[in-house]
């Protein structure tokens, strides 16, 4: 008998196996909005025209020998961690300006939330986390693996009213205990799409402050959200101002098309200068445990387009060209729905931002979608905004009209 035999079969990730029953589905209307990576209006991937641009630089300095394929530093390349940083923080943040904040290079997003949760739970002895519900489906899982030992969300969306419970938000923010390690999206809620105001910001910075309770931001979509960096990194750079000593995860998936390359950063920031050089040393050694050091080929690519002004200035035309093309989306379905008189308001479609939207659909809803109309979607009711495109809009519209009168 094989040492193997026990292992038991794990349940498949929902969004994957949505992705391979899409690949399987031969009928011509199908619509694959899961998973989360943009799309043009022709429902193709894209590769950024400054990524290309950026690549061929690469290819030069590769065939002169400037650069090679030797290992990075264990932190990975700093020029890459410096320039993520100051991107979120802003070159004017006071953290920035008094050194106080610095870069890991990590395995994107994911990779960044799993070396802080590393370090939270083996270095300062946190055990206690919480993250809003619903949340990014990976969440939970980082954490647990990374040995929290309470697990715990907080109250978010309002189902009633498709957009944000704050009361709740804040009831169960002040019941965490102190110390407690919270996750927030930073800007395009995942996978609501539901965001906070400057206002109800300023009260959870307050009741966090109160609590003595550790912010670890999630930013996954800089850029992407709004259009303009500044705008999607306010609130990370409230909480600096503010004071509070704080990680934040950042991805380059989305805003950069980086999907494959893995490219992020985990930000930190501190009071005084003075334990940055322990907590190096202790990040190293996590993450020389972990997988010894980051690739380079996709942070060399986001450090050359932050660093060259006019690289930089063509990205933000693609992150424009991008979030536009997903508000014309929610524009366009929400004016489609209220035309056929679909049951239920629908001004949510636009309200939320960024990528996804929490349609309010049933899972019942969501299934006749999938199996009679060929639309692919999560259980949950979430539909990523980048599947939508002018061609299927129609047939998109009247399909989840059909699946609201059936089942309402």
């Amino acid at each position: 008998m094989s040492v193997f035999e026990e292992v038991s079969q794990a349940p498949p990730i929902e969004v994957f196996q949505l992705s391979r029953d899409f690949q399987a589905d031969t009928d011509a209307n199908k619509i694959a909005l899961g998973v989360g990576a943009y799309r043009t209006d022709e429902g193709k991937p894209w590769i950024l025209p400054v990524v290309k641009k950026a690549e061929k630089i690469l290819a030069e300095r590769i065939e002169k020998e400037e650069i090679n394929h030797e290992y990075l530093p264990v932190l990975g390349l700093e020029s890459f961690a410096t320039g993520a940083t100051n991107m979120l923080l802003g070159s004017d943040s006071p953290a920035v300006k008094e050194n106080r904040a610095f870069g890991v290079q990590a395995l994107s997003g994911t990779g960044a939330l799993r070396v802080g949760a590393e370090f939270l739970k083996n270095i300062l002895g946190r055990s206690v986390v919480y993250y809003s519900d619903p949340t990014w489906g990976n969440h939970g899982l980082i954490f647990k693996n990374a040995g929290f030992a309470a697990i715990n969300k907080y109250r978010y969306y309002h189902a009633g009213t498709k957009g944000l419970d704050f009361a709740g938000m804040l009831e169960d923010l002040g019941n965490a205990p102190e110390g407690a390690v919270i996750i927030l999206h930073a800007c395009a809620h995942n996978p609501t799409g539901v965001d906070l105001n400057k206002e109800q910001w300023a009260e959870v910075a307050d009741l966090m402050k109160q609590k003595k309770l550790f912010c670890f931001f999630d930013c996954a979509y800089q850029g992407f959200a709004s259009g303009s960096l500044d705008t999607d990194a306010w609130t990370v750079r409230y909480f600096v101002e503010r004071g509070f000593e704080l990680f934040c995860s950042q991805s380059f998936s989305k805003n950069f098309g980086l999907y494959n390359e893995r490219a992020g950063n985990l930000t930190v920031v501190v009071k005084d200068v003075g334990p940055i050089a322990r907590m190096k040393s202790q990040l190293t050694l996590l993450v020389r445990a972990m997988y010894s050091n980051p690739p380079a080929h996709g942070a060399r690519i986001v450090q050359l387009v932050l660093e060259d002004p006019a690289l930089y200035k063509e990205w933000q035309d693609c992150i424009a060209t991008m979030s536009s093309r997903i508000i014309s989306m929610r524009s366009g379905l929400r004016e489609r729905l209220e035309k056929l008189n679909t049951p239920g308001d629908w001004s949510h479609i636009t309200s939320q931002i960024g990528m996804f939207s929490y349609t309010g659909l049933t899972p019942e809803m969501c299934e006749f979608l999938k199996n009679e109309k060929h639309i692919y979607l999560l259980k949950s009711g979430r539909i990523s905004m980048c599947g939508v495109t002018t061609g299927n809009l129609d047939y998109l519209a009247e399909s989840i009209n059909a699946a609201v009168n059936k089942f309402q």
